[in-house]
């Protein structure tokens, strides 16, 4: 007999057979009575180790513990208190690696869903809850005027938080619709895009304006927003840029950057027949890389109808950084990984399109910088996989632009935008956060940033 205190209670899911062949939600959500039984796992620590692993520090016990009386609501009121996209928080966090890597359940079992029970807080607010118009302001920010660059996971916290306490927030962004990487990146199969609009929806409804099409530092600069007359400017333009191996053939036809790969698929609907946006329709498909934006490719590239699919990575899969739940779901639907193996050149034919992808066996050595094993080629391993199509996803790189267009704005050592630990960079009334900071990381800690940097606007405005 299974001990159920043990085990999660598993998430009601598509078939993998029937989930590959199209881009509805694969995970179908807990029932209000799966939330309770999973919320009632809670040990209810009183050091409370999940909270502190959480980037937002959401009170996740007592949320958990409102699941488990079946008082859904107050649950959500608990969460948005310092989470800002609840919604989405629960499709793509990390959550193994943060709050539920600490929980304590997780020590002789499985740890709490914590994920899972704050998609299920949050459906459940979505559906049933009665939305107000508009928030009531508070006065802090007397309207000052505040400009928020990039309308990913960072800016959209940053301005919510502002417009909460009063202030006067525009929103500008480079692509057509808001949500950043929550739009371009991630598959409708994880995250469903009318969710995404619902939370920009909100912001609106705060009184966040938002301005598409707006590339800041080309139609106009930082400095010129301040001529504007906002009074702080964050940015949190994410880092998009795409990578790639500078390896032989990368300039055939058929290869691509997952970056370009996914905004074609998810951003301009180029998985929905009535739209005309054109997609490489590829029949073997090799996807280099081992991390979520691989898994998200391959997973696409499937539903896309490739026949193949090829996940391509240099490591085992003891170090692959995917999530395990993508991994899962990418090994349900039938993609092969080629583990320990790392390509070296692209092969095409004589009118320029790719026939197969070269690639070395690799074996692991002794620790890398980052505490991974480093990979070895083997000498003499060399093959060559059978593919039409390959996808870069090894990475992206920080975009310089507003760097090289804002007046005297310091870089840090990642090359991303310098800031102090309160989200303040070297120019006074510029903030940055998230990506366009650290680097590529997760939507939480993007999240985070954004909020960490309202508090340090809102300080700097109220002086």
């Amino acid at each position: 007999m299974i001990n159920l205190k043990k085990v999660k209670n598993p998430m009601p899911e598509q078939d993998p057979v029937v989930r590959a062949g199209n881009f509805e939600e694969v995970a179908c959500g807990y029932t209000p009575q799966m939330a309770i039984n999973e919320a009632m796992r809670c040990l209810r620590c009183r050091k409370k180790p999940c909270t502190k692993g959480c980037p937002v520090m959401v009170r996740i016990p007592e949320f958990v513990a409102k699941i488990a009386e079946g008082e859904f609501e107050e649950a959500y009121q608990i969460i948005s208190e310092t989470s800002a996209l609840p919604r989405i928080c629960g499709r793509v966090c990390p959550q193994e690696n943060q709050c539920e890597g600490l929980c304590v359940q997780g020590v002789n079992g499985e740890p709490v869903s914590i994920g899972r029970l704050e998609r299920f807080v949050a459906d459940w607010h979505a559906e049933h809850a009665e939305e107000s118009e508009g928030t009531e302001k508070a006065c802090d920010g007397e309207g000052k005027k505040v400009a928020v660059v990039g309308a990913g996971p960072a800016g959209l916290t940053c301005a919510g938080d502002l417009a909460a306490k009063g202030y006067d927030v525009t929103v500008y962004e480079s692509l057509h619709k808001p949500g950043g990487v929550l739009a371009y990146g991630i598959p409708e199969f994880r995250l469903p895009k009318d969710i995404v609009a619902a939370e920009v929806s909100k912001l609106e409804k705060k009184g966040v304006r938002f301005i598409n099409n707006a590339v800041i530092g080309r139609s106009e600069t930082v400095d010129e927003l301040f001529d504007d007359g906002y009074e702080a400017v964050f940015v949190g333009t994410g880092a998009g840029l795409p990578s790639f191996m500078n390896i032989p053939g990368e300039n055939l036809l058929g290869v691509c950057s997952a970056n370009e790969y996914l905004t074609r698929i998810n951003l301009m609907k180029g998985y929905l027949p009535e739209y005309d946006t054109p997609v490489q329709k590829a029949k073997r498909i090799a996807v280099v890389g081992g991390g979520n934006v691989a898994m998200d490719a391959a997973r696409c590239a499937k539903r896309m109808g490739a026949e193949k699919v090829y996940i391509v990575y240099r490591r085992s899969m003891d170090e692959i950084p995917a999530r395990k739940e993508e991994i899962h779901h990418a090994v349900e639907e039938g993609i092969d990984f080629q583990l320990l193996k790392n390509p070296v050149a692209i092969i095409g034919d004589e009118d320029g399109y790719v026939t197969g992808l070269e690639c070395v066996e690799m074996e692991l050595g002794e620790p890398d910088a980052s505490g991974r094993r480093r990979p070895v080629a083997k000498e003499g391993s060399n093959f060559v996989l059978d593919v039409d199509c390959v996808i870069m996803a090894i990475g992206t790189k920080l975009n310089r632009l507003i760097l090289e267009t804002t007046d005297n704005l310091e870089a840090n050592e990642r090359g991303g935008i310098g800031t102090d630990e309160g989200a303040a960079t070297n120019r006074e009334g510029v903030f940055a956060g998230g990506d366009a900071v650290t680097g590529a990381a997760t939507v939480i800690m993007a999240m985070g940033a954004g909020k960490t940097a309202a508090a340090s606007i809102d300080e700097y405005l109220d002086k």
